[in-house]
């Protein structure tokens, strides 16, 4: 089940939005170089893209896995993120057949 209020809280953020654009197409937006894509995008790498403190990208990273538009997965030190895209269809639906 989702939570439509935590997903509409997570999408009017236009920094989130953005991390959800930039994680639909990561090979667009992310250089794979020593980076294994497949696993989703390194923390790390939306750090370094967005210019924003660590703490502020955490928050907003936060409230997306919160509202379950994305997936984290820790390896050793690493976390690597991916979009939900069963929720976010849900969402989508729920919102065509209810709006």
């Amino acid at each position: 089940m989702i939570d439509e209020n935590l997903i509409h809280k997570a999408l009017a953020n236009p920094f989130r939005r953005e991390v959800l654009r930039w994680l639909k197409a990561p090979n667009e937006h992310f250089v794979q170089g020593h980076i294994d894509l497949a696993r989703g995008v390194p923390s790390n790498a939306i750090l370094a893209r967005s210019g924003l403190a660590q703490s502020t990208v955490s928050a907003h990273i936060a409230a997306l896995v919160e509202a379950g538009l994305v997936d984290s997965t820790r390896l050793g030190q690493w976390m690597f993120l991916s979009r939900n895209e069963d929720v976010i269809r849900d969402f989508a639906e729920q919102i065509k057949s209810h709006l």
